[in-house]
């Protein structure tokens, strides 16, 4: 009698191709920078490379669940950037053409009083709140729907911010990151959006403005700018700029309150 054949090996475990986790970290970056109306553009760039390249893991040997769930996240993050796309067109829309009261009212007659007041106020120096004369930290500046603070700028803020996030990158060589503490207040009839409304950023003393858009980092206890509030509710939190490290106590932060408003700025220090 001859002897049995022997049993065929198992067949090795099949893992996940390397290309479905890249495929799927790049869409999580996507999904997030989506979610942010000013970095939109990183979204729509991530986005798409990981669709493309989830596809292509799926057609390579291995297990498939990273790259299906790259597929359905770069899916489902373009869905929600558009959403935050439009929201914002449509809020910059409402603001600029949406209907509004004006009266027209017929000029006084100009007295020697008001040629006088007018005199005071060209000898009196810059208007508070431009830049040549900013307002002080803690002031609160507002129109008929929000009212916004400067609480205070955390100067050298470097090392708090590298600790918040493994992702946010070095400030470059003879800048340092600051902390702008902000608290905003909705104070209109209907709701409003931070993101929309309001405006933030830093002036250098040479005149160069910084915003959200040319500081990639994520502040420690961010101020959460895409919160919908009512009336009465506020938002308190931290901005993130990379500034010049010799003069950052002499720039200006500015603060802007409506699409079309004008800068107010607030002393560094």
């Amino acid at each position: 009698m001859s002897a049995p054949y022997p049993a065929a090996p198992p067949a090795p475990a099949q893992k996940n191709h390397p290309l479905g986790l890249v495929a799927l970290i790049t869409a999580a970056l996507g999904f997030v920078f989506a979610c942010i109306p000013g970095a939109l553009i990183l979204g729509w760039i991530l986005l798409p490379l990981a669709f493309v390249l989830s596809i292509v893991a799926l057609c390579m040997k291995g297990k498939k669940l990273f790259g299906v769930l790259a597929i359905a996240l770069s899916v489902v993050g373009t869905i929600v950037g558009f959403i935050v796309f439009f929201t914002v067109v449509a809020g910059a829309v409402d603001e600029a053409f949406g209907g509004s009261d004006v009266a027209a009212v017929e000029p006084a007659p100009v007295t020697e009083e008001d040629v006088a007041e007018e005199v005071e106020e060209e000898t009196a120096g810059p208007v508070e709140g431009s830049r040549e004369n900013p307002y002080a930290i803690g002031t609160t500046v507002s129109d008929d729907e929000w009212e916004v603070t400067i609480n205070g700028v955390q100067l050298g803020a470097t090392d708090a911010v590298l600790a918040e996030n493994m992702v946010n990158p070095s400030p470059d060589e003879g800048d340092e990151y600051i902390l702008v503490n902000v608290t905003a207040t909705y104070i209109g009839a209907d709701t409003g959006i931070a993101a929309i409304d309001l405006g933030f950023g830093y002036v250098t003393v040479d005149g160069v403005t910084v915003d959200g858009l040319s500081t990639f980092a994520v502040a420690p206890d961010s101020l959460d700018r895409m919160a919908e509030l009512y009336n009465g509710a506020s938002i308190t939190g931290n901005l993130v700029y990379a500034v010049p490290s010799a003069t950052a106590a002499d720039g200006t932060v500015t603060v802007r309150i409506g699409m079309f408003g004008d800068d107010v700025f607030f002393a560094a220090k």
